[in-house]
Parts: structure tokens; sequence; C-alpha cells
């Protein structure tokens, strides 16, 4: 399956995102700073449009020695140049300009732009406009000192290009920390847990609740933790199971050997007990082989009626169950793809199990019906049955429920549910009209 990389577009998408950021704070916000940095102040705005408006009313009186002298106050007020200027920039004064100051009128600016001293240190001349009549003429004067923007400091620049940049680039740290080193370090503690014996699962933590790479990782390890949890306490089962059982077995021998029974007596309590032990460590083996190496079964066309017949004829052999009472209702059309062995085996492993907790006269029942690509077959004994809570656990190993008859071992249910699963079927346990049925769900041969 192609997987989709979520975790990769999170980062790509938020390494384009402080890229973005990045660039909109140096070309953006550090240029809108750092042009603010440069304009006129509202009030020293106000207050050279006010000299404006002072000069219109001096220019309005048409008396040219009173425009020079109020230029000249302001002159000597401001500690600058002044001069008040018609449309056709010639001076209102009694004092023509010189060349110089004329030169200057070149790279007036007006109060609204940027002010900043020219390449020889000088200040800007500004040029502001008559407010009631702009046509008349205009005030034009070298900015004072006192209101010449601080422009863009050391310490502004520092702040804007260098400061926050890094708070920023401290940030996506921080994010990708907690994104992707923080799950990681719990990880790696779970892991040297797991390798110090501890097998702790991870279904509290939010790492396994994440749709991305390091979800799927976390629930992988929650996965294998919980294999070695099972495959650990099946290892200790077997063990207590095994021991238990073949002792028993070898206890019953030796109170033989010791109780003086006749050589043919001895040759058939020795014969039935190694027999028992030996079923004993075949289905073992044969379970643990099932959960631990999981093999690939090849699949092939069987006719359930014919391994119905064959398991039938056995147990009949075997347990002298009436063949009467073993009763097939699937026809010649029920076939189903799986592997014949272990298939038939955990068929047999159930009707044996029909068969063992039947009572005399009771009926075992074999039926199917057909669902779409699989087949449904149901094996329904005249037990006693179960307790609804314990129709799962009987498919435990080495499990037998209290007041259980029969001397089995508790494996041929565990065994007969790992063989159907690994085909791709399901086993499971329901109540029965009169006993227990027990459903098996195989996929459908293909005609």
């Amino acid at each position: 399956m192609q997987r989709r990389h979520p975790l990769l577009w999170k980062m790509a998408l938020l390494q384009v995102c402080f890229c973005l950021l990045l660039v909109w704070l140096v070309w953006g916000w550090g240029l809108q700073v750092e042009r603010s940095t440069y304009f006129l102040e509202e009030p020293d705005r106000a207050a050279l449009t006010a000299y404006a408006a002072q000069a219109e009313e001096v220019v309005a009186t048409g008396d040219a020695n009173a425009v020079e002298r109020w230029r000249q106050a302001l002159q000597q007020r401001e500690h600058t140049w002044v001069g008040v200027l018609d449309p056709f920039l010639q001076s209102l004064g009694t004092q023509a300009l010189t060349a110089a100051e004329v030169s200057h009128l070149t790279f007036m600016r007006k109060p609204s732009w940027p002010m900043s001293k020219r390449l020889e240190d000088e200040l800007p001349y500004v040029s502001i406009a008559f407010p009631q009549h702009p046509e008349r003429g205009r005030l034009v004067m070298q900015l004072p000192e006192r209101l010449l923007p601080p422009g863009l400091t050391p310490w502004t620049h520092l702040f804007t290009h260098g400061v926050v940049p890094v708070v920023l680039a401290l940030g996506l740290g921080l994010l990708l920390y907690r994104h992707l080193v923080v799950p990681l370090n719990e990880l790696r503690e779970r892991a040297n847990a797991l390798s110090a014996g501890d097998l702790a699962p991870l279904a509290s933590s939010s790492v396994t609740r994440r749709g991305d790479e390091l979800g799927e990782l976390a629930r992988a390890y929650e996965h294998m933790a919980e294999r070695l949890r099972q495959s650990l306490q099946q290892q200790r089962q077997l063990l207590r199971t095994l021991s238990h059982e073949i002792r028993t077995p070898l206890a019953r021998l030796k109170i033989a050997s010791e109780s003086g029974l006749a050589r043919q007596q001895l040759e058939q309590r020795l014969t039935r007990e190694v027999e028992e032990m030996r079923r004993l460590v075949d289905d073992s083996l044969n379970l643990a082989w099932l959960d631990t190496e999981k093999p690939r079964l090849g699949a092939e066309d069987v006719r359930v009626a014919s391994v119905w017949e064959a398991l039938v004829q056995d147990a009949h052999f075997e347990t002298d169950w009436p063949l009467q009472a073993l009763v097939c209702e699937v026809d010649g059309a029920c076939e189903v793809r799986v592997h014949l062995n272990s298939f038939a085996q955990a068929l047999e492993n159930i009707l044996r199990n029909a068969i063992r907790h039947s009572p005399p006269g009771g009926v075992i029942r074999l039926s199917g019906v057909r669902e779409g690509d699989t087949w449904l077959l149901t094996v329904e004994d005249h037990g006693p049955g179960v307790a609804e809570a314990d129709l799962e656990r009987i498919f435990e190993p080495y499990l037998r429920l209290d007041g259980a008859p029969g001397t089995g071992f508790g494996l041929g249910l565990s065994i007969a549910r790992r063989a159907i699963e690994l085909q791709g079927g399901q086993l499971w346990a329901s109540h029965g009209t009169q006993g227990l049925r027990m459903h098996l769900r195989v996929a459908a041969a293909n005609v």
C-alpha cells in the first residue's frame, strides 16, 4: 500500500510557512519599520503647515518688506534657511535667491515624504504649499535639525533583522522538538523499558493516536509488545501445563510399576500414558508453531461434505458414536478454498469437542450457507453449552472450564482457530437451540 507520508507534508508546510513569515519580516515589516523612522511626526508636520499659513497671511498684505522680515525672523528662530516663493520659484520678499539657493530647490520634498540627510550630510529642503491658496506660493525651508527623524538606528536594525528572526527560528525549533523529538524520546524510553523486560502498553500515550509515521511506529511498537506479552504468557502457560500434565502420567506410571501388575496390564498402562503424553506434546508444539511461525498455507478447492464424511468415519471408529447422529446438511455445491490438512484438522477438533461434550443419543449437525465470496459453516451439538462469558474463553490454550467433561488438554479449539485464521477465515462460538454452535467462515472456491 502506498503511504501518504503525512509527517513529511506537515514538516514541509511548517518550513514553507516559516520561510514566508521570515521573508515578510525582512522585506515587509522590517522595511516598514525602516521607513517609519524616516517620516516626520504629525506634530512636526502641523508645525510646518502653521509656518506656511503664517507666510500666506504675510504675503496677502502685499508688503514685500514684511515678508522679508518674517522670513528672517523664522530663520533666526529655527537656525535654518527659509524662503517664501511664488509659483515660479521666485522670492516674494525683497531679497532675491542666489544661484546656490536655486540649486537646492531641485531636491525639495513634501512634508509627507521620508526625510534623511543627503550624502554630503546636508539637511533636506521642505516645500509646504500655502494652506488656503496653494496656487499663490509656498514656504520652502531647510528642515531644522531638531525636526529631522532619527532614522534606522543600529539597535532597531539589529532587532528587526536579527533578534526577531532568531526568535522565530527558536520557535520553529521548539515546534519541531515538541512534534518530533518528544514522541521519539518517549518511544526510545519505551524501547529501553522493553529491552529491560517491561512490556507496559502504550495505550495511554498520545503518540499512538497520531495519524502520521510516528503514530504508525508507536502502534507497531504496541503490536510488537502485545505479541511479546502473548508469547511470554503462552510460554509460561505451556511450561506450567506441560509440567503438570506430564507429571501426572509419570506419577501413574510409577505407581503402576510399583503395584505389581501383570506384564500385559503394565504394558497397556505404559502405552496409554505414553500416548497421552505424546498427544500433549504434539498439540503444544503444533499450537506454538502456528502462533510463532504463522506459516503460509497453500489453498486448494475442497469439498466440505467429503472432508466431513472422512472425519465422521474416523470418529465413529474411535468413539463408537452412531453415524446417524453425525448429520451433514451441506451438499456437493459447498466447496471452499482452504489448506486441506489445516481445515480438516480444525473441523476434526471441533467435531471431537462436540462429541466429547454431547450426551449419549445427542445429534451433531454440520450446516452451511453461502454468503458472497465465503461459506459460513456451523457445527451444532446437543451438549450443555457454556456461559455467555465463556464463549470466547473456550479458545484460550489449556483452558478447561470447571465441571466440563472429558480428559482433553484444552488445545483443540485453540489449534482450530489458529488454523482457520491463518487461512483468512474466522472461528467463533455462540449459543445453539440445544447446545453450542461453532461457526467457521472460510473463502468459497473459485467456481
